[in-house]
């Protein structure tokens, strides 16, 4: 008996599945643990009007309030067991930072007092040495800032039967250089806005502010803790450096939408009430299409908000599995040969009034506008895009089990397209709703959305936003949001640009308006028409007609990361990241692809020397079929050596070398000890394999 076999007999003996979750009406239960609006406005009027007015994004922080604030903000955390507040903040390592520090002041006395000032409101100095700059600061230059983000809320963390006030903040150096996700991203929203005001004023529409919306699709594994512990490539890594086939998978399509396991179903709501509680407005949940996946999706808001939201769902997702002995799992491909897992990035544009401009209604001059600017955005930039999804993770995932090819096109939809296709050829059309009749004298006609849902494309319309689908699970929302936004303003700013000279100085609306921006859209659409397609993203015609269109293919993630250090991008995130900055991200891009990859190698040598190995040719001895498979074991033991001897040889080489070397000699020796150690795990006496197998993994829960 294995600690393998001992762990499936244990889970089989495991009696009533506890539920951690305190059920109540979810409205109710919404925002509990978060300083949201409703507690801004019973703060004296002054602080609360200019903190309302920075959340809607027409007024800037008054530094004299902060005292104010402060007070409140530490008697609401301590009325709710709070003893430790953090800046709780987002550096370029795809999660959160914080540091505590207790509600404590001395006294003239002697004792301490319970306080909170404005000052420790508005900034904090954690050492910024060890977190990821990319050459933005010197090793020696520890020196870093968290400022208060006064546009996200206050929150309350609980956990390990304590209480922290969390202070939603920025990360910047001691120059003023952003070390963060968040800072970029309000600078992004900043330019949007600017820009989309623009275009409806040209239009004739009001608004105040401007903001894309993001709404994150959170796809993730859900495993048995004690099978997860016994697998030191999922708790080191994320995801399983070996492991064979199944004899079943996914091939029966009968997880997907089907009915969730209790012991999940526990744990999902478990999370969720956590998340209503912290103002995440978790909409969805549902089984995904491979074994023990699943997805869990908010409501839409804000995309700055949004990803703030994201990091910590994430956070509870993968604290609430281990009280019900579950692991959580994040990567975007955890078991090879069944479908990866993505964080489905569903981007609109919406003013302070709630209207949705990416909303086509009675082809909205202003919704034609964008969209020809988001068309030509993405054609220019398709590279740019590719690179801001860009991980060691998300290779495993990207063209492959119903993931998102690496070449980046547009869907539209049958109406749209339709519309577009007039638009350049002279013609004009209209959307139309089509209905349907399913033959049923219970049910009438029904009307459908003017578009179909096409699941292969990298960046697809879905009726009123744009789905970017090549986002990979464990990625931090900001970046390709960002990269959006910055490439959505520019495009928008040239279109605007070229309109105005075909208006001058004509007070136009109406026909007349859509007259002159015709011939601009026009030549607008018909330069990114090669983006458009909307057919089958995964066939192999495809691959050769991008290729005939012109459209990158950009299979390895290290071969984008210099997108960002391109003339183009320096110049459309102009007002974003300085030419310092980008070139820091892609310093801690090509860094951090090289340690993940380092790491799986690591593993594969550990486990293939200390476990893999011993148990196989102790087998085959015993059986007396050593011989017989001596060939395999020695192949096997030949690709371990020489991916060792490859490691060895790049102490002396920069980041960059060293990622290259991973990616392109040292990956695919991985994949060729992969393929003999499979085939080994299903040689082997299934009693004394020692790493848990797919089908435990998967299925046994």
């Amino acid at each position: 008996m294995n600690a393998r076999s001992d762990a499936i007999r244990k889970i089989g003996k495991s009696g009533k599945i506890s539920s951690h979750s305190n059920p109540q009406n979810r409205a109710h239960q919404f925002g509990q643990n978060v300083f949201h609006r409703g507690l801004i406005e019973k703060l004296p009027k002054k602080a609360a009007k200019n903190w309302l007015d920075v959340l809607d994004g027409v007024g800037k922080l008054d530094l004299d309030n902060a005292d104010v604030i402060a007070e409140s903000l530490k008697n609401w955390a301590i009325e709710h067991g709070a003893t430790h507040f953090t800046h709780w903040f987002q550096p370029l390592t795809n999660a959160s930072a914080e540091k505590h520090d207790a509600f404590l002041s001395w006294s003239t006395h002697g004792m301490v007092l319970e306080k909170f000032k404005g000052k420790e409101l508005l900034r904090g100095e954690p050492d910024a040495s060890s977190f990821p700059s990319g050459g933005l600061r010197a090793t020696h230059e520890a020196r870093g800032y968290t400022a208060w983000d006064p546009t996200s809320f206050p929150f309350l963390w609980e956990g390990g039967d304590g209480c922290t006030l969390c202070i939603p903040a920025l990360f910047f150096s001691w120059k003023g250089s952003a070390l963060d996700h968040k800072i970029p991203l309000l600078r992004s929203e900043e330019k949007l806005n600017h820009v989309v005001l623009k275009l409806l004023d040209l239009c004739g529409q009001k608004a105040k502010r401007v903001y894309s919306t993001l709404g994150a699709e959170q796809e993730y594994f859900a495993i048995d803790r004690s099978l997860f512990l016994l697998r030191p490539d999922l708790l080191l890594s994320g995801r399983t450096v070996y492991g064979a086939k199944p004899a079943k998978g996914q091939e029966l399509e009968d997880h997907y939408f089907g009915a969730v396991k209790n012991r999940v179903m526990a744990y999902m709501q478990e999370f969720e009430d956590a998340a209503i509680k912290l103002g995440i407005a978790v909409k969805t949940r549902h089984n995904e299409v491979a074994p023990a996946q699943h997805e869990v999706a908010p409501l839409f808001e804000r995309a700055s908000l949004a990803a703030d939201h994201n990091i910590l769902l994430m956070e509870l997702m993968r604290n609430c599995a281990s009280k019900h002995n579950l692991a959580c799992l994040l990567h975007e491909k955890p078991f090879k040969g069944l479908n990866g897992s993505g964080k489905h990035n569903n981007w609109s544009i919406s003013t302070d009034t709630g209207q949705n401009l990416l909303d086509p209604e009675e082809n909205s001059l202003v919704f034609l506008i964008l969209l020809t600017a988001i068309l030509r955005a993405v054609h220019q930039h398709s590279a740019l895009l590719r690179a801001s999804i860009a991980s060691a993770g998300n290779d495993h995932r990207l063209g492959g089990a119903e993931a998102p090819p690496t070449i980046l096109s547009v869907y539209l939809g049958d109406a749209l397209n339709h519309i577009v296709e007039g638009i350049v050829h002279g013609k004009t059309g209209e959307l139309k709703l089509r209905a349907v009749d399913l033959g049923l004298s219970s049910w009438p006609r029904h009307e459908v959305d003017a578009s179909d849902r096409n699941r292969t494309s990298f960046f697809a319309f879905t009726g009123n936003k744009f789905e970017f689908r090549a986002v990979g699970s464990t990625a931090h929302c900001a970046l390709p949001i960002s990269t959006i936004n910055a490439i959505v303003a520019d495009s928008l700013q040239i279109l605007l640009d070229e309109i105005a000279s075909e208006v001058k100085d004509q007070q136009l609306s109406g026909e007349a308006l859509f007259a002159k921006a015709l011939p601009v859209l026009k030549k607008a659409l018909k330069g990114a028409e090669p983006v458009l397609f909307s057919g089958d993203n995964y066939s192999e015609q495809w691959e050769q007609e991008a290729e005939a269109r012109g459209l990158p293919n950009i299979r390895r993630s290290f071969h984008s990361f210099d997108q960002f250090i391109d003339k183009k991008a320096i110049r459309v995130f102009e007002g974003i990241l300085s030419e310092e900055e980008l070139h820091s991200r892609f310093e801690v891009m090509v860094e951090q692809y090289a340690k993940s990859i380092n790491i799986e190698a690591n593993l594969m040598v550990e486990l293939f020397q200390t476990q893999i190995l011993p148990t196989a040719q102790k087998d085959f001895s015993e059986r007396g079929i050593a011989k017989q498979y001596s060939s395999l074991i020695d192949e096997a033991v030949e690709k371990t050596e020489e991916i060792k001897k490859m490691q060895s040889q790049l102490s002396d080489m920069g980041w960059e070398a060293k990622a290259k070397v991973f990616c392109e000699l040292i990956s695919p020796k991985m994949e060729e000890l992969r393929t003999l150690v499979d085939q080994l795990e299903l040689i082997v006496d299934d009693a004394l394999w020692p790493l848990p197998k797919y089908r435990e993994l998967l299925f046994v829960i």
